[in-house]
């Protein structure tokens, strides 16, 4: 026994010793071959990445799309007009998916708005509204089950051997069950149970029994009233809030943040409008300061081949040098990042094309160059009521109002009014025809003649001693009141921050258009004037083209301005919350099911008008909300 014990405890060492030594490095999933040829097909099999087997969702303009446009001469291509509100158009109709100029929907699907949010919402199986209302829908269930059973007994009725009891069973249960608004709940139920055992002394040697009871339950205190059915639905969870109203209300904040995506795809579409505009324009002037450089480089280099004054060799060569600085200039307003076919091609995306098809998309509406005021009072209470952020967080208080009612309401004892009606029968047979000698003919007469029936009515008292969880639901609920007003609070004055912001950037972008025009006149008059004086001889070369440099800029700074006062417009609308009037879109619910409007006009001819509006309370949903009056 000694030497065995000493034997396993050098094991048991030389197991320690080994996991120590080896560390906590996982395991490798295969084994390594030295040897090539011995790897396995299923190793390689099991390393290879798979990929989903889902059909593509390819449309043909996009899989076939021809080359993008790089550096080729924008006037030799086919142009297409095309307005803002055409543009906005296309944007809102090519795709369920509200478009961004980021393009996140590649790498964050799930946070892409669409069309269908809004839908999503009201349909969601656990939330919606047709969810809600499902709470309140008639619960059917039925049940039907045999048994056999054959059981030994610690009882003898011979010497030495144990009674055996064999017994076949059916059991058949069908019941349903309707709560109401107000938070009632009637069950109606049928149970019926078929015995034959081996029992000497029954009367039937199989028999059944059935029972048909109707049962009522009315909360009086916790659980009790429309008003806590409608916002919590007809559960007793403490803090679960899954009624029609809050589901209302969580349709109402989801079509909020759909519109909110609707104004993000209209902004990004005026910005891509009007940065492709500009980045016409900003060619134009980059072509026509080339152009001007060409011809004073054609000019210098005749008057140097001639040996006439004014064709020196560093005159030349700052001719030639602008000339090539113009080209790179008109190669990056061409197709670089920020260039003419980068900005098609963003206009191209928000719209929903294909990233090319032959054609140059060129806009046609003009920037306005009118200036446009605005009333500041007016402007300030449209953005503190209209922007769909302040909308949206005002559904969230109103949930949060809603959700205290409820707690509040919670916060008492669950007291129901009990009462069953039971009538009872026993028969022979499931079902006969009738016998009056013997009313236990069939277990169905039995039944329907009435003559065993059993009331019960009474009180079901349960709470919780101290309310301890219904307490916290209440000042969770008081907070989370609490947190969405502050949160509505600080959106309202950072509203007015962005509103004056954009007023200072509305004023200052008109002011700058009219600035950059007289710049472009000046600089034009400048080239001219320093043109006349070179040729004359009067002035050195380099004088004129610092001049048509300035020309150049002064001109892309000046449609730059044009665009910005059209952004800047468009900001303002935005703050104050009319982008989507700014550009005549509307959004509205859709219509109910045709047979709705028909069931309707069917009840309303049965209806006497009269003379005095009838008065009717404020939805739950609107109205001040006054915590003191919530018991």
């Amino acid at each position: 026994m000694d030497r065995r014990a000493r034997l396993k405890r050098i094991v048991f060492r030389g197991l320690i010793a080994t996991t120590l030594l080896s560390g906590c490095a996982p395991a490798s999933r295969f084994k390594a071959w030295k040897d090539q040829s011995e790897i396995s097909y299923y190793q390689n099999f099991a390393n290879r990445i798979e990929y989903p087997d889902v059909q593509s969702c390819l449309e043909p303009t996009v899989a076939n799309a021809p080359l993008p446009l790089t550096v080729q001469n924008p006037s030799e291509l086919p142009t297409q007009e095309i307005k803002l509100s055409e543009a906005v158009r296309l944007a809102l109709t090519s795709s369920d998916i509200l478009r961004s100029l980021g393009g996140s929907v590649v790498q964050a699907p799930l946070s892409s708005p669409t069309v269908l949010d809004a839908a999503l919402s009201d349909s969601n199986p656990n939330g919606g509204i047709e969810a809600a209302l499902s709470a309140f829908d008639a619960q059917v269930s039925s049940q039907l089950f045999w048994q056999k059973n054959n059981r030994p007994n610690n009882t003898s009725l011979l010497l030495f051997s144990p009674s055996v009891t064999e017994q076949t069973v059916g059991n058949f249960t069908s019941g349903i069950n309707k709560v109401t608004a107000n938070g009632t709940s009637f069950a109606m139920r049928h149970n019926m149970l078929y015995d034959r055992n081996n029992n000497p002394f029954r009367l039937f040697g199989s028999d059944f029994t059935g029972v048909f009871e109707a049962e009522m339950r009315h909360p009086l205190l916790q659980g009790s009233g429309t008003t806590y059915n409608r916002i919590a639905g007809p559960t007793r969870a403490i803090g679960q809030y899954n009624g029609v109203l809050i589901a209302r209300i969580n349709t109402d904040i989801s079509l909020a943040d759909f519109e909110q995506g609707v104004i993000g795809l209209i902004n990004d579409v005026e910005t891509a409008y009007w940065e492709l505009y500009f980045g016409y324009r900003a060619l134009e002037a980059q072509v026509d300061g080339r152009e001007n450089a060409l011809k004073t480089w054609q000019r210098i280099n005749l008057l140097q081949k001639v040996g006439s004054r004014g064709g020196e060799a560093d005159a030349e060569g700052q001719a030639r040098s602008q000339y090539y600085l113009f080209s790179t200039q008109v190669n990056d307003a061409l197709a670089g990042t920020t260039g003419l076919y980068a900005a098609e091609q963003r206009l191209r995306y928000i719209m929903g094309l294909p990233p090319s098809d032959g054609t140059l998309l060129r806009p046609s509406d003009q920037p306005t160059q009118a200036e446009v005021e605005y009333d500041w009072n007016s402007a300030l209470g449209t953005a503190l009521t209209q922007r769909v952020e302040v909308r949206r967080q005002k559904w969230t208080i109103k949930r949060r109002e809603l959700e205290l009612i409820a707690a509040r309401m919670n916060r008492r004892p669950r007291l129901d009014a009990v009462t069953l009606y039971r009538w009872r029968g026993l028969g022979d047979h499931l079902i006969g025809s009738r016998n009056p000698n013997n009313s236990f003919e069939s277990a169905y007469q039995n039944i329907f003649e009435g003559d065993y029936q059993e009331w019960q009515a009474g009180m079901e008292l349960t709470y919780p001693v101290g309310f301890r969880q219904a307490s916290a639901a209440i000042r969770f609920a008081q907070l989370n009141l609490s947190r969405e007003s502050a949160v509505l609070k600080e959106q309202e004055l950072r509203i007015s921050h962005d509103l004056s912001n954009a007023t200072r950037q509305l004023e200052r972008s008109y002011l700058q258009v009219k600035t950059n025009l007289n710049r472009v006149e000046a600089d034009r008059l400048q080239v001219e004037v320093l043109r006349n004086k070179r040729e004359g001889g009067l002035i050195n070369v380099s004088l004129e083209l610092q001049a048509q440099q300035q020309l150049a800029a002064s001109t892309s700074s000046f449609y730059r301005s044009l665009v910005d006062y059209s952004l800047a417009l468009r900001d303002f609308n935005r703050q104050k919350g009319t982008l989507l009037a700014y550009n005549q879109v509307q959004l509205s619910e859709a219509n109910w099911p045709d047979k709705a409007y028909s069931d309707a006009y069917e009840r309303g001819r049965f209806f006497t008008p009269r003379e005095e509006a009838p008065a009717t309370p404020n939805p739950v949903s609107q109205g001040p909300f006054d915590p003191a009056t919530v018991q």
